[in-house]
């Protein structure tokens, strides 16, 4: 049964269903909303799962939360949205986050750690609700698509599954060249090494739109502070993009279900379908390892 404000329960009506935002107590820079689902009682002993939706450049994050609503209800879980406001590290910066860390693995002048924000947010969701919380589902499109897959790389044993929906710039897991577009000095950044064999336990979907084929705001010149040689052997397009991230994984042992959804360019809601299908597949095995496909997986919407 739902609080309702004024009667000195630890939850108001504000905590339930489209939560409110909250500020993040452990650095008030960042927030989330959270979609907890009808049947919560807070007074009750059932445990929920946990979805994690990263916004894009636009930091939509509320709709974000409201476009996995219905998964959560037939799943059962509680979707948090976290909300990494442009301007953290610079005047208009729009880009930092899908990064997750900066040059200097988050110790450069105000460049935070935004993996281990998005911990804190879980802890702190956690200590409010009763969340499975040590390992969770991950979507994120666009820039988000950025921060899934390398969130993928950083702490592969908090995911059950991630969905990586149509990044700009991948990360491929190049030993010979330094992050971002590889990872060579990835334990030098992260503070931590690779673990392959934690990934292989995680399901990865990639998705992108069939027609995602603009690239005048993912072309990477010299000038582009984000610019590596490398990146000019990772493909023009997001497309050409998301099968070089793809091919990488599967070159480590990483199983990888691919969708690319016919008569799409680069929107969100398309490709949801299939996102919110492969997640509950996943979701349907429980804590079984995965066993959909393997390596080099399609799915029907793939467009040959």
């Amino acid at each position: 049964m739902r609080s309702t404000p004024g009667h000195g329960d630890v939850l108001s009506y504000y905590d339930f269903g489209r939560t409110t935002v909250q500020c993040l107590g452990h650095d008030p820079r960042f927030s989330y909303c959270a979609y907890v689902p009808e049947s919560y009682d807070e007074h009750g002993s059932q445990t929920y799962g946990l979805m994690v939706v990263v916004h894009g450049t636009m930091r939509d994050n509320a709709a974000c939360r409201d476009a996995f609503i219905d998964l959560a209800e037939r799943h059962q879980l509680i979707v948090l949205a976290p909300l990494f406001p442009g301007g953290i590290t610079g005047p208009r910066e729009l880009s930092s986050y899908k990064r997750l860390r900066g040059p200097l693995g988050g110790a450069g002048a105000g460049s935070p750690c935004y993996d281990l924000i998005l911990l804190k947010m879980i802890d702190e969701l956690a200590a409010v609700y009763r969340i499975d919380a040590e390992r969770f589902c991950l979507f994120g499109f666009s820039g988000g698509g950025h921060f899934a897959h390398r969130f993928l790389y950083a702490h592969p044993e908090r995911l059950r599954a991630v969905s990586i929906g149509a990044p700009g710039i991948v990360t491929l897991l190049d030993e010979d060249v330094d992050y971002v577009a590889g990872v060579r000095n990835f334990e030098a950044v992260f503070g931590r090494p690779l673990d392959i064999a934690a990934m292989r336990r995680v399901a990865v979907q990639t998705v992108v739109g069939a027609e995602d084929t603009a690239t005048w705001e993912i072309t990477i010149t010299p000038d582009n502070p984000w610019w590596q040689p490398a990146f000019d052997g990772h493909g023009a397009t997001r497309i050409d993009r998301v099968l070089a991230l793809r091919a990488s994984l599967e070159a480590r042992g990483i199983a990888v279900t691919h969708d690319m959804v016919p008569g799409t360019g680069h929107r969100q809601e398309p490709l949801l379908p299939v996102v919110k299908t492969f997640l509950s597949n996943r979701l349907a095995q429980g804590d079984a390892p995965d066993t959909g496909g393997g390596a080099g997986a399609t799915t029907a919407t793939e467009k040959k």
